[in-house]
């Protein structure tokens, strides 16, 4: 884990400091993460080739840097098992809803055709921009 985090770390600094230099850090949106996050616990025998964890799509991990984005914070918190959401519960289409905004789209109105409806981009379900992610 040490080196593959070693692998994004520095890029992502380097890609942070060089939009800063240029002036351009606060007008771009930097957004790393994946769509689920990994399971605590093994499935399987544990051995030093085969650790086993399952995919976990109730808790992930995102971060965003510039483009309107509140730094330095912590949002949402999993149980001592990191299986359940305790506090602060983030559903993907209110993080989507939140994005659009610091784009400059309102999430309500920006919709495109389809089958003859009108589509949003945060899908059907009411969804909300979360505050406490704009700086």
């Amino acid at each position: 884990m040490p080196s593959q985090c070693k692998d994004v770390d520095q890029p992502c600094h380097a890609l942070i400091e060089d939009l800063k230099q240029r002036g351009m850090f606060d007008d771009t949106l930097i957004i790393w993460g994946g769509e689920f996050g990994r399971t605590i616990y093994s499935q399987g025998g544990l051995s030093k080739d085969n650790y086993g964890r399952d995919h976990h799509p109730r808790c992930f991990s995102m971060w965003m840097a510039g483009g309107g984005a509140k730094g330095g914070q912590i949002y949402g918190e999993t149980d001592e098992f990191s299986y359940n959401i305790v506090k602060d519960p983030l559903p993907i289409r209110d993080f989507h809803a939140t994005v659009l905004h610091l784009l400059g789209y309102d999430h309500e109105r920006f919709t495109y055709k389809y089958q003859g409806l009108d589509q949003k981009l945060v899908g059907v379900l009411p969804s909300k921009i979360v505050k406490a992610l704009i700086a």
